[in-house]
């Protein structure tokens, strides 16, 4: 059975832009499947935004970039059903709730989740329930095979 991991924005953008971390994420694609909360247009789009404006990448690249990302095969999910227990995890442990939706998204798909953000793993595993805490890793953690 093809595992389904739930990603987030600093995931998704290493595979349409060159940055630390991209071959890690880039090694993530064989053989899975993947799912996100809408939310991680938005984010998407910001990320490349910020780029841009830090003169990372060109207004162009961060097009092509975009449309990459909007063409990709991750499957995406609305955040209705998510957001009261997003804010309570959220509340629960001192953390951005718009993280939180990812998180719970993985909690009703009954898979993980990975991100690069090494601090949102570590406050969850700090923090949060051991079954919340236990779906949750790093791309680093999930390229090394740990979990």
């Amino acid at each position: 059975m093809t595992e389904t991991l739930v990603v987030d924005a600093s995931i998704a953008v290493k595979w349409v832009v060159e940055e630390e971390g991209t071959p890690l994420a880039l090694g993530l694609r064989h053989g899975r499947r993947f799912a996100a909360p809408e939310l991680l247009i938005v984010e998407c789009a910001n990320i490349l935004w910020k780029k841009v404006q830090r003169g990372e990448v060109s207004r162009e690249e961060a097009k092509m970039a975009a449309s990459l990302l909007e063409r990709s095969d991750i499957e995406l999910f609305g955040m209705r059903g998510l957001l009261a227990k997003a804010t309570v995890l959220a509340t629960d442990i001192g953390h951005p709730a718009y993280d939180c939706m990812y998180v719970c998204l993985a909690m009703s798909r009954n898979c993980r989740f990975v991100t690069a953000d090494e601090r949102l793993v570590r406050v969850l595993h700090q923090k949060a329930p051991r079954e919340i805490a236990n779906l949750c890793v790093t791309l680093e953690q999930l390229s090394a095979g740990s979990d």
